[in-house]
């Protein structure tokens, strides 16, 4: 959006040792504790009202926006939805909210009714009829699926820029699960079926993504990883699964250096940007049949789409593309095909301005 001209200033929580104030690619960027979702979990939200409101009123005099945009406000904390639905009807600002994702919680359906919002975007028609399930008309929601930067992923990637920190990797088939650690995206159904592939083919290796600074709404995460790290002990994996943190410039070596990309999650992912990543690269990608992914993944043409929490399944398609060359390399090649079609960061960005106008008109 800057680069196509136009004034963009975030307000979002803050990290340790990041600045919180800063200019990012042409965006003002403000960083409060008060959107640090991990922070407000510990310290709780009663008698945040006014903090909340002088900062959102703050941000909004130096802003001077024509439109508000908030993501997924409606899912923790009704001060924050309140305050900014206020500060909106003072201003005349159009209001709009992206859903990325949905809970079963009560404060969740309360907000997606009660706060005014002008128009409710969802990142995929998943999520939409979601929406829909709580009891919000269909015409006050409108799905824009994810974009990627094209240029930034791309098929001719060199894989072999990552073995400098990853040697291991070297002449190895990767099956490159790249998601962060937890029961929600599958880890456990992955290193099941990686377990059964561990016979059949002795120069595979499973690549699984650390996580640092994510949300844990609930301190669940660190339950997750136990759990999963003694799953690879028990079936004797350590020197054939490789977990770390990857720096997001890493990231694309890793989809370069993998064979098989997998994302079995065992919920309804909402969108799973990760798809995008596989795409870009030219990866073709196993996925479960839940959420919003097989929106994006269609069976037998840009990668496969199993039944949930079936990790023989997951197995089978794997070792179906460990084998067939030629079908990685057609599945991957109608991958990079869908992606320049509809899935560009240039497409999501036309799709958010033509909402944008509907409602500023």
């Amino acid at each position: 959006m800057v680069e196509w001209g136009h004034k963009v200033s975030l307000l979002t929580g803050s990290v340790e040792g990041v600045k919180t104030a800063y200019k990012h690619h042409g965006v003002n960027i403000r960083r409060t504790p008060l959107m640090d979702l991990n922070w407000l979990y510990k310290r709780g939200l009663r008698g945040l009202e006014d903090d909340v409101n002088k900062v959102f009123s703050d941000f909004l005099e130096e802003s001077d926006p024509d439109i508000i945009h908030v993501h997924n406000m409606h899912f923790f904390s009704e001060i924050h939805a309140r305050a900014i639905e206020r500060l909106a009807k003072k201003k005349s600002l159009p209001l709009i909210l992206t859903v990325h994702n949905v809970w079963n919680d009560l404060l969740c359906f309360q907000l997606s009714h009660e706060i005014d919002w002008t128009h409710i975007i969802a990142v995929s028609h998943y999520i939409k009829r979601e929406l829909i399930g709580i009891g919000i008309d269909d015409r006050e929601i409108t799905v824009i699926h994810h974009g990627i930067d094209q240029e930034k992923f791309r098929p001719d990637l060199d894989g072999n820029k990552i073995l400098y920190k990853y040697p291991q990797l070297e002449n190895k088939s990767v099956i490159f699960h790249p998601a962060r650690i937890g029961l929600a995206k599958g880890c456990d159904i992955g290193i099941k079926a990686f377990n059964l592939l561990k016979h059949r083919y002795k120069d595979i290796v499973l690549v699984m993504g650390g996580s640092k600074n994510i949300i844990d709404w609930g301190n669940a995460q660190q339950k997750d990883i136990a759990y999963l790290v003694s799953l690879i002990k028990y079936f004797k994996l350590e020197d054939n699964v490789l977990i770390d943190v990857y720096r997001l410039e890493e990231i694309k070596w890793m989809y370069a250096a993998s064979t098989v990309c997998i994302y079995p999650s065992s919920v309804g992912e909402p969108f799973g940007l990760c798809m995008l990543e596989a795409m870009a690269t030219a990866k073709p990608m196993v996925v479960t049949n839940c959420g919003g992914m097989p929106e994006v993944i269609e069976n037998g043409i840009n990668g496969f789409v199993i039944p949930l929490w079936n990790f023989e399944e997951l197995a089978s398609r794997i070792s179906e593309l460990l084998e067939d060359e030629k079908l990685r390399q057609r599945l991957g090649y109608t991958a990079r095909q869908m992606l320049e079609e509809g899935y560009t960061k240039e497409r999501v960005t036309e799709d958010t301005l033509h909402l944008y106008a509907h409602y500023l008109a």
